[in-house]
């Protein structure tokens, strides 16, 4: 049943242009918990595993859910939760980690569609409010800009 108004189009890259970035609405956090958001991450990573993208992702499964957990240990933190990305692997520098693979705009797009498809649950069960989704989306979309590094 799809109920929701939230808009999941994805802005367009363009190169050389770092947009602001706006963090999530903390309440995103709050209503779907840490539990939520290591299940949200999980199902990502899972998502990322099969997908055209997945050379940039670790090779072995449990590898790549261990990235799904520093992923959600980030978004937590970036929700407004404890600061666990901080004390295991320490300020976050997400540019400078992502340095090291070639993420292209299309490899964005695939990212950002699999994320969409990995909110699904969380909007079919009602976990959060649109406004929360929106805000967290919102976010997704402008920090994944920052994340291209490579041209297609």
């Amino acid at each position: 049943m799809q109920f929701s108004n939230i808009d999941f189009s994805i802005q367009p890259y363009v190169e050389g242009v770092n947009p602001p970035v706006t963090k999530p609405n903390p309440e995103f956090l709050q209503d779907i918990g840490e539990e939520g958001m290591r299940d949200l991450l999980r199902r990502f990573y899972t998502k990322l595993y099969e997908s055209p993208i997945n050379h940039l992702f670790p090779q072995d499964f449990d590898e790549m859910m261990t990235a799904s957990q520093h992923s959600a240990d980030f978004f937590i933190q970036i929700c407004g939760g404890p600061k666990y990305f901080n004390q295991n692997r320490g300020a976050p520098q997400m540019r400078g980690r992502h340095a090291p693979f070639a993420i292209t705009p299309t490899a964005r797009l695939h990212w950002l569609t699999l994320f969409e498809e990995a909110l699904q649950p969380i909007i079919e069960e009602q976990r959060s409010s649109d406004a929360n989704i929106q805000s967290f989306w919102n976010y997704l979309n402008v920090f994944s800009q920052w994340m291209v590094n490579s041209r297609d």
